[in-house]
């Protein structure tokens, strides 16, 4: 089973007028950062906010070309392939089964039921999910819409990599997220019929690293979490190994602070929100920049159905690592107006107290002394330098912690 560059096209003309033909824009910025050209692919902007719904469609409607009777379809999916069938399933008039692991993000649970599908949260992984899935359609005759193990979705994914080289004909080097290896599957196929020679690197999760381990023979132990759980695949699929085993050049891994960083950039300089799959590209490029150093590099944009709670802890997280948000502590005489003389010298110094704990029981100081720890919002760790060396001139003790 292969999937050829005229499969690619004819699911650009099913899907012509039914999914976006996303912007593929450069970012000066991150090229400026990495020492590369850098041109990202918007598919975060897609109806459902992810690339997948390209290889649902493309099947729902090959399925549907056929002729042949559909009770129904079913799917696995940790979120955004769910979506995908799940729209697509609704506009074709097809009952549509999703099963989701428990742990799926409730914005992209919701979002499903929101595209009238019946949704079914089982399993902790998405493999527990799938295996839920394929018995409920032997139960029910439900066709199983597989996520990335399938030629048409193969196809549907593939066509991206027509859009990014018609949008940017001098892309060198392709950095593309793999879960299962649908879409690194597809944009190799495409992108290899029109430009043989460019560079293909596909990006894993260190916690997830399977297509690594199929594809170079490598034994990475395999974590239970990440927050790029859209790329969470424990089993990678036959037929994708085989593409990227002949197509693709090299395959990473990434860690979880480099996701996080790549998330927190690309809201802060494109103002795009994505997901931890949709960043793992970047993340690539931000962990080994001299590799792509003068390249033109394109990058994905797979997805941005992260949740809220999950985005607010990245950008908190991003501020401390950047220096903007700083804990320090204070140890002072225990008296009246001694912490209207603190904040008055950290709001000498710049900075703005976002929380303020007074410890007396649980301090080893003297009993006549209070500890006080201050989370500040700081514009670099330069400044809060400055601001514990002005605490000190004042005559109080302070350190960072």
């Amino acid at each position: 089973m292969t999937v050829a560059f005229a499969d690619i096209e004819a699911a650009a003309t099913r899907l012509a007028g039914q999914v976006l033909d996303t912007p593929c824009v450069e970012s000066r910025t991150l090229g400026q950062i990495v020492g590369a050209q850098v041109f990202l692919k918007f598919e975060n902007l897609q109806f459902t906010a992810s690339f997948k719904e390209r290889g649902a469609l493309n099947k729902l409607a090959t399925m549907v070309e056929s002729g042949s009777p559909i009770q129904g379809v079913i799917a696995a999916s940790a979120g955004n392939h769910a979506q995908g069938v799940a729209h697509h399933a609704q506009r074709l008039g097809l009952r549509a089964v999703i099963v989701m692991p428990v742990a799926t993000p409730m914005v992209k649970v919701e979002r499903t039921r929101g595209f009238g599908a019946e949704v079914v949260l089982h399993g902790e992984t998405f493999d527990q999910a799938r295996e839920h899935a394929l018995l409920l359609a032997a139960r029910e005759g439900l066709s199983f819409i597989h996520p990335f193990d399938d030629e048409a979705v193969i196809a549907g994914q593939g066509t991206i990599g027509i859009e990014m080289l018609r949008a940017q004909p001098e892309l060198d080097t392709l950095v593309i997220a793999v879960g299962g290896g649908g879409l690194i599957s597809g944009i190799a196929t495409a992108v290899r019929a029109v430009k043989p020679g460019i560079e293909i690197v596909g990006v894993q999760t260190s916690r997830f690293p399977a297509m690594v381990n199929a594809v170079k023979g490598t034994a990475h132990p395999q974590g239970t979490s990440t927050i790029a759980e859209g790329i969470a695949v424990g089993q990678p699929g036959q037929i994708t190994r085989e593409v990227i085993r002949r197509l693709v050049d090299d395959l990473v891994l990434v860690d979880e602070g480099d996701i996080e960083q790549a998330v927190l950039m690309l809201l802060e300089i494109e103002k795009t929100v994505v997901e931890g799959a949709g960043a793992a590209g970047l993340a690539a490029l931000l962990k080994d920049p001299a590799r792509y150093a003068g390249r033109k590099v394109g990058l994905v944009l797979c997805g941005g159905n992260i949740d809220p709670l999950l985005l607010a802890a990245i950008i908190e997280r991003g501020m401390v690592r950047a220096g903007r948000l700083a804990r320090i502590r204070v140890n002072a005489r225990d008296t009246p107006g001694v912490l209207a003389r603190i904040t008055a010298v950290v709001a000498g110094a710049g900075a703005n107290i976002d929380e303020v704990h007074h410890q007396r029981a649980f301090s080893a100081l003297s009993a006549q002394n209070v500890e006080v720890e201050l989370v500040l919002q700081t514009r670099n760790p330069a400044h809060v330098g400055e601001v514990i060396v002005a605490l000190q001139a004042a005559g109080l003790e302070a350190a960072s912690y």
